[in-house]
């Protein structure tokens, strides 16, 4: 059955702009939480640690699903639980119920995430990169926008009200995705064990390892920005809030433009411009303590940001068009994965020689994002012998 490119696209921009609102989710409900229900400080953590399990777990199962049976109803099925997950955030009746709401959440987040990604790469016969990149700009406008909701309603209604609110408001792709017609399944009698193997090849690992650092810079980027610039720059919180939301804007800048460069410029290319735009934003936190430099430098790694995973995934759905979601799963875990590692990395390295050397994480990171990138683009040459229908995205 024939299926509407431009609507599945629209499907697919609703359902990142969920994943953005899931993603911020933990930070800027866990107050409201912790103070409605009275937690200490350990039942918080163990909402902290639930969150980035249960999408890591989403991920990891999502790519054979829909491999196998398609998209529509994985959509429908993660799209349904991060409903019931808000939903039971905001009136649960105990610890339990805040777990698994956390876990749930994370979980859908997960699915959707990585689904959307490849049904993007899956429908896009070309500038597989330019369309990845305007898809991310929805998960920029939903994790903005999560935190300046609640900051402008939180003045007229209850913290519960406006998280069910939000529940409710997941309900219109829900029903958007009923209503779409999707790709029909690649493999629907299934993947021989053989085929599945064949999957994990050397340049996809080295791919996902790519991502491996990206997702980990992205990662510390949020998560540290702020201490640094209490610690090191200035004690004034609102200035280190407003470095945040410029890397954030930043972002969502960069995946616009992409969406249009990737067309017309090689991927490898702004892959490489990006990450120069990240070293030296890091280089210039590091070494100008000043709130200016700490602006300049953290929308310049923001815009850095923009690249990494549309580029790295674009090439992943090149090289493997009849995978792509098993694909995108191996290589969204192995970035996850990266992510929660170097974040205790980097909590060790503050530990001991101060948050001030946080930027430097970063450089390294980026350096070995390109050594590691300069190795597989070698090995994608080799392999766009065989398949003439990549060429032109590689080369």
């Amino acid at each position: 059955m024939r299926y509407n490119r431009n609507l599945v696209f629209i499907a697919s921009c609703a359902g990142m702009l969920l994943f953005g609102i899931v993603f911020l989710s933990l930070g800027t409900v866990l107050t409201f939480v912790r103070q409605q229900y009275g937690l200490s400080e350990l039942q918080a953590g163990s909402l902290t640690a639930l969150l980035p399990f249960g999408i890591l777990a989403g991920s990891i199962v999502f790519g054979p699903v829909v491999d196998r049976y398609g998209y529509k109803y994985v959509l429908i099925f993660s799209t349904f639980i991060i409903f019931l997950a808000f939903e039971g955030i905001a009136y649960a009746g105990s610890l339990l119920i805040l777990q698994i709401a956390f876990l749930l959440i994370g979980f859908g987040g997960g699915i959707i995430n990585g689904a959307t990604n490849a049904l993007v790469s899956d429908i896009s016969s070309a500038s597989k990169g330019a369309n990845l990149s305007l898809l991310g700009v929805f998960y920029g406008i939903g994790a903005v926008g999560m935190p300046f909701l609640l900051g402008v309603l939180s003045n007229k209604f209850a913290y519960a009200s406006i998280i069910a609110g939000i529940g409710i408001f997941v309900l219109l792709p829900f029903i958007f995705f009923f209503i779409v017609q999707f790709p029909v399944s690649k493999n629907k009698h299934g993947t021989s064990l053989k085929e599945t193997g064949r999957l994990f090849s050397t340049v996809l690992l080295l791919l996902g390892f790519v991502l491996f650092f990206e997702s980990a810079v992205e990662g510390i980027a949020n998560n540290w920005a702020t201490s640094f610039a209490l610690s090191v720059v200035t004690p004034e919180n609102s200035f280190a809030l407003m470095a945040l939301t410029l890397s954030n804007i930043a972002l969502v800048i960069s995946r616009l433009l992409l969406g249009i460069l990737l067309v017309k410029v090689k991927p490898y290319r702004m892959l490489y411009f990006c990450w120069s735009c990240v070293l030296i934003g890091s280089l210039i936190m590091y070494f100008v303590h000043t709130v200016a430099g700490l602006y300049l430098g953290m929308a310049l790694i923001g815009f850095g940001f923009g690249a990494g995973f549309p580029v790295i995934l674009g090439y992943v759905g090149e090289l493997n068009p009849g995978f792509t979601g098993t694909a995108f799963g191996v290589v969204i875990t192995i970035a996850l994965i990266g992510n929660t590692l170097i974040n205790g990395l980097t909590g060790v390295v503050s530990q001991r020689f101060g948050v001030n050397y946080f930027p430097l994480v970063i450089v390294a990171c980026v350096i070995a994002m390109m050594i590691i990138f300069a190795v597989v683009f070698q090995k994608m040459k080799l392999k766009i012998q065989a398949g003439k229908e990549i060429k032109e995205a590689l080369t």
